[in-house]
């Protein structure tokens, strides 16, 4: 039940609310009708009348969750009736022109907004647009504004826009705390496997690092940075490759602050960065390839060593591979869907879709012999166990063809322990899972395939990837070289 009273504040007429919300608390909302004191009362009783009618304890408290943008929507909307004409007008068209489309790419929640936001805010229109200090204050008038208005409604506690100076060139925030504010961005700009790249990089490696030294963003040099990546190499022991891509991260990320005008230069564009190793992976040759092929023949793990270490696939493809991806008249399967795993606020969640890695992963190859039997059999097995297990079959994965005996999708870091556990059971050399595709790289540029067909074969986006990664695999073809110059060797 909701019980609703029309009272007198600061010369105004305010509409209060109050009822239990879904969790049977009791609340109180104030709605400000805009209207002043004296000779409104009729105005303010009709408008108390209709928002109770309106009201709903249900969803009175959803908007927490609404963005910034859209809640500006709604603000401008209920603002008709709380400012004089001239100034709606001018709130209108600051807030759809300029405020709105900002902040509908950063996907800010109204209720997650800081002070430092808005401050990012006016620090991007003085640099991206040339607003001058007046400009920018017209803008913090509408934003305050606003935000009170989410403070009335109970979306917020206090106004964060009251202590924001919207003249000043003093950027303030933290940069660790705009490495998170970056990484929220980030979540709907990319896949969510890259996100999780992302947010493992930052918030278990970069921030625990910065976040002793106190470091504001405009204060971060060089040498903050270069220093960091010394820690990395010689305290911790990482590989160069591995500081790189924390390189990758923290450039991106000080890029952005940098087009937003948060800082004058982007600091990690001067720094030396590591030397980037050669890669040099374990392998299995032919003959070590038969026996593993023999050890893993009839056994859960024999489909996703063939199609790594003969095919050439990616774990995520493996585990995304389905039964329309095979044509047994045509005799080809085609690399069209993934699963991959990540980590997301210290959960494993697993992503399919309808997409490779890239574009050039998506390829079709022929369908040979040996793993067409292997096919065909499992097709068996799948109808078996459907008729062994009953109602008790999994039904969620019927289109995959890497199921377990109840119809459960391999899951893609199972295999990779699976992999490992038979390598050691059977006293066989230990590589990674990944390594058989890699094998069969090698094997390919061994007995002469090209390295342009070696990249359609794996599915690789650019040939220098396959050139870094395997040309130093191959030994034969250097003999070549020293046997056809041996004839001017000096006797």
């Amino acid at each position: 039940m909701v019980q609703d009273t029309c009272e007198k504040k600061n010369g105004y007429f305010h509409i209060i609310l109050n009822y239990k919300d879904v969790n049977g608390n009791r609340r109180t909302k104030s709605v400000s009708t805009g209207l002043p004191i004296k000779g409104n009362k009729k105005r303010a009783e009709a408008m108390l009348l209709k928002t109770r009618k309106e009201f709903n304890p249900e969803t009175a408290m959803s908007d927490k969750n609404a963005l910034f943008a859209d809640f500006l929507k709604k603000w401008l909307q209920d603002a008709i009736n709380r400012v004089d004409a001239d100034t709606y007008a001018l709130y209108a068209y600051d807030t759809k022109t300029f405020i709105i489309p900002y902040f509908k790419d950063t996907a800010i929640k109204v209720s997650e907004m800081k002070p430092r936001d808005i401050e990012s805010y006016y620090q991007y229109e003085k640099t991206e647009n040339g607003a001058s200090n007046s400009t920018v204050l017209q803008y913090h008038k509408a934003i305050k504004e606003a935000m009170q208005y989410a403070v009335e409604l109970e979306l917020i506690q206090d106004n964060p826009a009251v202590k924001v100076n919207p003249t000043s060139d003093e950027v303030q925030i933290l940069f660790t705390d705009f490495l998170l504010e970056w990484l929220k961005m980030m979540k709907n700009s990319v896949e969510m496997t890259t996100y999780a790249a992302y947010a493992v990089c930052i918030k278990s490696r970069i921030i625990p690092y910065f976040e002793e030294f106190k470091l504001k963003l405009k204060d971060v040099t060089p040498k903050h940075i270069q220093d960091y990546y010394q820690y990395e190499l010689n305290e911790k022991g990482l590989s160069p490759n591995t500081v790189i891509h924390r390189h990758a991260n923290i450039r991106k990320a000080l890029q952005h602050a940098f087009k937003i005008g948060l800082i004058n230069f982007n600091p990690a564009d001067r720094i030396e960065r590591p030397k980037k190793g050669k890669f040099v992976g374990s392998i299995y040759d032919a003959s070590e390839l038969e026996t593993l092929f023999a050890v893993v023949k009839s056994k859960r793990i024999e489909l996703a060593v063939i199609l790594a270490a003969f095919y050439g696939l990616r774990r995520s493809e493996i585990v995304g591979l389905k039964w329309n991806a095979i044509d047994f008249k045509r005799k080809t399967l085609t690399i069209k869907h993934t699963v991959t795993e990540v980590t997301l606020d210290g959960k494993i969640t697993t992503i399919a879709k309808d997409r490779t890695k890239t574009k050039s992963s998506y390829r079709t190859l022929p369908l040979v012999v040996p793993f067409e039997e292997l096919l065909h059999r499992l097709k068996a097995e799948q109808e078996l166990n459907r008729k062994i297990c009953g109602k008790a079959y999994c039904k969620d994965y019927p289109d995959y063809i890497y199921v377990n005996e109840i119809g459960e999708r391999i899951k893609p870091n199972y295999i990779t322990q699976l992999f490992a556990i038979v390598l050691k059971n059977n006293n066989l050399k230990k590589i990674r899972f990944h390594d058989l595709r890699h094998s069969c790289a090698s094997l390919l540029y061994a007995n002469g395939v090209s390295l342009k067909e070696i990249q359609e074969w794996l599915g690789h986006s650019d040939i220098s990837t396959t050139s870094n990664i395997y040309t130093h695999l191959d030994f034969s073809s250097k003999v070549a070289s020293a046997n056809a110059i041996i004839g001017v060797y000096p006797s």
